[in-house]
């Protein structure tokens, strides 16, 4: 929350508020039921009673695997949806080819929600715009955003400046529909940046004369 880990006591109370809330509904009790909540299914509760609890302005939840059926499309009404770059990513739960990949990945869309992608493949682009069709919400493909800063590291890699673009379009619309009036400035927008930091994503660790590209990690 504000960009720090919440506490150990605190995950360690709202844990079991959920668990407990789970068992009064019979639930979670047997390691062998099938009706128990799995590792990640728990997970997401806890975070919507977290988010809930601490009464938090936005929440912004990445999905697990895919859409369509991941756990935390039960989210009915978000403000705004967005999709990355589609590639070749738990195939076994989503489907061999990049069209199953992308059919899945576009279960997020919500009517009345707006939806924004990036530049994708062509047949990619149909598969996108079609389930926006069937979802009955609008799809905006974003570009590279040319204003941002050519001058912060972190830009310098091509799919962080379009996830940069990408989550400027979204948090830009998420003010619109939530806040209207107010809008990010460039020193916004450039703080924000600067300030990213994902240990094990995109890292760069010097050690003497050695350097370590790490990602994925």
């Amino acid at each position: 929350i504000d960009n720090q880990l919440i506490s150990e006591d605190l995950f360690t109370q709202y844990f079991f508020e959920v668990w407990e809330g789970l068992a009064s509904l019979g639930l979670g009790q047997d390691v062998e039921t099938t009706k128990q909540p799995r590792y990640r299914q728990c997970l997401a509760l806890l975070a919507f009673h977290v988010f809930i609890r601490e009464n938090v302005d936005a929440a912004i939840f990445e999905t697990h695997h895919g859409g369509e059926y991941d756990v935390t499309n039960v989210i009915q009404r978000p403000t705004v949806t967005g999709i990355t770059s589609l590639g070749m990513d738990h195939v076994r739960q989503l489907g061999p080819t990049l069209k199953n990949i992308a059919w899945h990945k576009a279960g997020i869309f919500k009517a009345e929600a707006p939806a924004f992608s990036v530049p994708q493949e062509a047949g990619l682009m149909e598969v996108l715009c079609d389930r926006a069709a069937e979802k009955k919400t609008t799809l905006t493909i974003v570009p590279p955003d040319n204003c941002l800063s050519a001058d912060i590291g972190v830009l310098s890699i091509p799919v962080q400046r379009l996830n940069s673009s990408l989550a400027l379009a979204l948090a830009s619309m998420f003010l619109q529909l939530k806040a209207p009036g107010h809008a990010m400035s460039s020193e916004d927008i450039d703080r924000g940046i600067n300030n990213f930091s994902w240990a094990g994503r995109f890292e760069i660790i010097e050690q003497g004369t050695s350097q370590w590209f790490v990602d994925g990690a």
